[in-house]
């Protein structure tokens, strides 16, 4: 792109032009106010303990990729769990605190409402996929997959909307 001043190529800024008196731009008398509407950032590097970390979790999420064959040839097709309801009952509770949370968050206009959408999609998604894969063939399949299409996967929908939102606006 030739020809931008200061030897900015490839950058675009767009400029709002502000004039006390419409006739006054019109004619070109009085010097306009320009205020920019949109400069490109630059991303500044993370430090690098933010660095460190961010590559160490990369190495963990590799690491697990292995055992991911371990647990997949190596459990039993039935299980039995002590404490399934409490499992399921805090699942659940977790999932109404976190809705309540990003509701009231949200509602308030409070920017962390989006750490709480995340959380909340989350543990939507995760409980419409144990429901459905743990439920019997059958009515406990069926109940299991409209709770997930009907509610949990919408809801996980609109958090997850709300937090990418939030993320995009304040980035």
């Amino acid at each position: 792109m030739k020809g931008r001043a200061g030897g900015e190529r490839g950058k675009t800024m767009r400029h709002l032009v502000l004039c006390k008196d419409e006739s006054a731009c019109v004619e070109g008398l009085g010097r306009p106010e320009v205020i920019p509407l949109h400069e490109e950032a630059q991303e500044p590097r993370p430090a690098r303990g933010m660095r460190r970390a961010g590559w160490l979790l990369v190495a963990c999420g590799l690491t697990l990729l292995p055992w991911l064959y371990v647990l997949a040839s190596g459990l039993p097709a039935t299980a039995t769990a002590a404490h399934w309801p409490v499992v399921w009952v805090g699942l659940d509770a977790l999932e109404a605190l976190g809705l309540i949370a990003t509701g009231l968050l949200a509602a308030r206009g409070d920017r962390r409402h989006a750490l709480a959408a995340a959380a909340t999609a989350t543990l939507l998604v995760v409980d419409a996929w144990f429901d459905t894969t743990t439920a019997a063939p059958g009515g406990d399949f069926a109940t299991a997959l409209a709770m997930a299409l009907g509610a949990e996967l919408p809801l996980a929908a609109l958090c997850g909307r709300l937090a990418l939102r939030a993320l995009g606006r304040h980035a």
